[in-house]
């Protein structure tokens, strides 16, 4: 693993655990309907941040941009799960985790 990646390397990974951990607890709520933008957006963060952290682990070229990406995803998601963390512990939890890691992983695209 390289050194200057380790950070966001295990930001990215306990946003993917903090997103997948949301994802499966809005599914059990009582109106998975209305967390449904919610639900998507936690499974394609947890994807990005997997591929994100497997991209740094590796060294690929593309860091910077999947970075930027992964980012981007981020903060989608964290914006989105504050609209329900007043609910929901793991909505906050997951919109605190998606805020560390889109920060993070701005500084290694930049």
């Amino acid at each position: 693993m390289h050194e200057k990646f380790k950070e966001c390397i295990e930001e990215c990974l306990a946003c993917m655990t903090e997103c997948n951990h949301c994802y499966d607890a809005c599914l059990k709520e009582d109106d998975v309907k209305m967390l449904a933008e919610c639900i998507r957006l936690t499974r394609e963060c947890a994807d990005v941040c997997s591929f994100a952290a497997s991209a740094m682990a590796s060294g690929s070229r593309f860091v910077s941009q999947i970075c930027q990406l992964c980012a981007t995803i981020c903060e989608a998601c964290a914006a989105e799960c504050e609209k329900h963390a007043s609910h929901h512990e793991h909505c906050r939890r997951c919109a605190e985790a998606c805020r560390k890691c889109a920060d993070k992983c701005r500084e290694m695209a930049s």
